[in-house]
């Protein structure tokens, strides 16, 4: 077999003409050039006069077993009359990394699935030189159109280091995908994001779907007054669900009687759960507390009406059922349920709107324990750009084809 065909084969790379093959210590070399003639700018891809040729370096190929291959060329400059002076355009690829393209495209794979760590000893590469492939295969591949054609967004943020360290995360519902992320949970940080969306593409925003955070909530009504502002509803129950918990916690501490005490005692998931996920011993339970603790048990069916007011499917019943519990919890005389009345009473059309759109924050909560996963397999995160390259790739879009052998049909 011809050592061009052996080396296109073996090395995946068909715009190549290899000159020689040594063994070194580290593996074996291989002499190669590009198959075309005339240099071609690295940056834009157009051919271009050589301008004069740089030292012989090597790129660092996959292994073929324990052996590692390399890939050894000097390099032309060009000068191009778009991009100045720039090295030439190799086949293998880019000219700034020290890595061919088919190695970096399988380190990202790896890294899509496990930690660094595993990536290192896979591929014989450094640590840190993962991370730098990662951010250049997100920054080669990330959709440049992802912010084109936003209806329905969703906002939140993620913490990824102690001493409230964030970042602010945002999802395209259509696409289930992140389009954007920065560091901080701000106003200004989710401002950014309106700046380099522009006015044009932020008026075509129709719904953003968050928590009661001031801060997103000023930057969305400030950059995109048009949309319609989502409350997640599953945020406005555990809003209910830690005000019945405040008041369990009061009776308790409140409670001299042993027998009262030991009536509420274990009562928390009991009285949390959806009614269709009481088992035997939950309803028992629930018996018992509305047998001894009137105050507890009023505080656990306002919990549950709210999630039934936020179950109707007709905006115009939603609201008379939530005018009712805010006036049933503002005379409840349980402190917890009347500080809930007062925040549900100021956002209550974005409450509402739940029950006009049917959007949650489901996604956006998906992507961050996808995210947490993430960060719990690499034992966390020092920089916020490391995370959201490690976000993008992940849960970005972005369709990676690493060099992988083909299954072969065994004969029958």
């Amino acid at each position: 077999m011809r050592t061009n065909t052996l080396a296109r084969r073996l090395l995946g790379v068909t715009s190549i003409r290899c000159r020689g093959v040594e063994v070194a210590e580290d593996g074996l070399v291989f002499e190669v050039r590009p198959s075309w003639q005339r240099p071609r700018c690295g940056g834009c891809g157009k051919r271009a006069p050589g301008y004069d040729r740089l030292e012989a370096r090597r790129w660092q190929h996959l292994a073929v077993g324990a052996v590692i291959l390399w890939l050894r060329y000097a390099p032309r400059r060009v000068s191009c009359a778009s991009c100045g002076i720039r090295a030439e355009k190799v086949p293998w690829g880019e000219s700034p990394s020290r890595f061919t393209s088919a190695l970096e495209e399988l380190a990202a794979y790896f890294a899509q699935l496990t930690d660094k760590t595993a990536v290192t000893r896979l591929l014989a590469i450094a640590w840190r030189t993962v991370g730098n492939i990662v951010e250049r295969v997100v920054g080669g591949r990330l959709d440049p159109g992802r912010l084109d054609d936003l209806r329905f967004i969703g906002v939140d943020e993620f913490s990824y280091r102690k001493r409230h360290r964030y970042i602010t995360v945002i999802v395209d519902h259509v696409q289930s995908r992140v389009v954007w992320s920065a560091k901080g949970k701000s106003a200004e940080t989710a401002a950014a994001f309106f700046a380099e969306l522009g006015a044009e593409r932020a008026g075509k925003i129709e719904v953003v779907t968050m928590d009661m955070s001031a801060a997103y909530i000023q930057a969305v009504r400030e950059h995109a007054p048009k949309a319609q502002i989502v409350f997640d509803r599953f945020h406005v129950q555990r809003l209910s669900g830690d005000a019945l918990d405040e008041v369990r916690r009061a009776q308790v501490r409140g409670l001299d009687d042993p027998e009262a005490r030991q009536a509420i005692k274990n009562s928390r998931f009991a009285l949390l759960r959806n009614l269709w996920n009481l088992d035997k011993d939950d309803k028992t339970k629930l018996s018992e507390v509305q047998n001894n603790n009137k105050t507890l048990y009023r505080g656990y069916l306002l919990h549950h009406a709210l999630a039934h007011v936020l179950g109707y499917a007709q905006r115009g019943r939603a609201e008379k059922g939530l005018e009712e519990w805010l006036s049933w919890a503002s005379r409840s005389r349980l402190k917890p349920f009347v500080k809930l009345a007062r925040t549900i009473r100021n956002h209550k059309d974005n409450i509402l709107a739940y029950v006009e759109y049917r959007l949650t924050n489901g996604v956006v909560e998906g992507i961050n324990n996808r995210l947490r996963m993430i960060a719990r397999r690499a034992y966390g995160f020092h920089s916020a750009g490391a995370l959201i390259a490690m976000l993008f790739l992940c849960c970005g879009g972005i369709t990676l084809n690493p060099p992988l052998p083909r299954t072969v049909a065994l004969p029958t």
